[in-house]
């Protein structure tokens, strides 16, 4: 009987395991992108607006990460949908940083 529940045990965990790993890459990389647009703003290649707007693009795909997490999981199709999101906001840190616009330093 313990070795049935055990091997039970183990199996759900071992299937619920890479839906969990998914669900902590996606933060992960959230993380990565928040870095990257804060840095941007510390070195002038983002100006305020496009930080707002990158910073409120991050938080929505957090939000959305959020609301697909409630029953405790990423389906494939949610994973596949938060992962097309994060490569476009990639891609707009990436144009935004390395535009012509850049912060003005002091007044003049």
């Amino acid at each position: 009987m313990f070795t049935k529940a055990f091997v039970a045990t183990a199996l759900l965990a071992s299937l619920a395991a890479p839906l969990a790993a998914n669900a902590g890459e996606v933060s992960n990389r959230l993380h990565r992108e928040n870095v990257r647009i804060d840095q941007g703003v510390r070195n002038g290649s983002l100006t305020y607006g496009e930080y707002q707007h990158l910073d409120n693009e991050a938080d929505r795909i957090a939000a959305q990460r959020r609301r697909d997490l409630r029953d405790g999981r990423l389906s494939p199709a949610e994973y596949r949908q938060l992962n097309r999101e994060e490569n476009r906001l990639s891609d707009q840190i990436y144009f935004q940083k390395h535009d012509l616009q850049h912060q003005r330093r002091g007044r003049r």
